[in-house]
């Protein structure tokens, strides 16, 4: 059936709405100016330099890798196991668990770092762990719904009924079954958890901001200092996340052709 020529052109608008402001950070980032013409007056790879020569960027591209890859992983080995356990053996408890996970939409990121300052302040706990916890809490919608639906759509508790059947006990089926199953499902709810605290500002600047500068302070900075360098780490940002997600699609594609 011929698609109406609406469709397309509604199609097109919605990627020059996303593409053309990346590819404007893009051309930005290797322009020596552009102020009142509509190209760059020139392009270099000055900005760039300088942003890899800088040891501050280096720093904190690896605190908020270590963050956002640390929490995700948090999430990874608490979560997958507790909602295996509540889709298969305490389905009553779902809605009770959903309504408590939508409450972490309710909260603002200010009034969390407010809260989390002044109950862990003086509690010798360093707030760098008090943030990877907030990240954990931050991230639970994505990984319950995510983890949830693969469960839901293997017939999680007919696949465990027949693997305890066979003989095989539950941790093992869960490990040597569900767990393949719904690995896709997983690494897509990790990609889309990793990308948003990758991406996080308001609770990391207020909690670890000034003794944990992470990648997203100091872009913050660079706002202020240089447009370049900052649509350079931007860049740089876009380019990671679109590695994971290629890595991801490979990584899903074969375990589909290997089941």
């Amino acid at each position: 059936m011929k698609r109406p020529f609406y469709h397309y052109l509604t199609i097109g608008a919605v990627l020059l709405y996303l593409i053309v402001p990346l590819l404007g950070t893009l051309i930005y980032s290797f322009s020596t100016q552009w102020h009142k013409t509509i190209l760059p007056e020139g392009l270099t790879f000055h900005w760039y330099k300088e942003l890899f020569g800088d040891s501050v960027f280096l720093k904190a591209m690896g605190r908020s890798l270590i963050l956002s890859f640390g929490a995700t992983v948090l999430s990874l080995v608490i979560m997958v196991p507790t909602i295996f356990s509540i889709v298969v053996y305490a389905p009553r408890l779902e809605k009770f668990i959903q309504s408590l996970i939508v409450l972490t939409y309710a909260m603002p990121g200010v009034i969390i770092a407010v809260g989390l300052i002044r109950a862990y302040a003086n509690s010798g706990i360093s707030m760098v762990v008090v943030t990877v916890g907030a990240y954990f809490v931050g991230i639970l919608p994505y990984m319950y719904q995510g983890t949830r639906n693969s469960l839901r759509n293997i017939h999680a508790v007919s696949l465990m009924e027949a693997a305890e059947i066979l003989g095989a006990g539950q941790f093992t089926a869960f490990l040597k079954v569900i767990l393949p199953n719904i690995m896709t499902g997983i690494l897509v709810s990790s990609l889309l958890s990793f990308s948003i605290l990758f991406g996080e500002f308001v609770l990391v600047n207020l909690l670890v901001g000034g003794s944990f500068e992470t990648i997203q302070v100091f872009l913050y900075k660079k706002l202020n200092v240089s447009g370049h360098i900052a649509s350079a780490i931007v860049v740089c940002y876009f380019i990671l996340i679109c590695i994971l997600s290629v890595v991801i699609v490979k990584v899903t594609r074969s375990k589909k052709e290997t089941v």
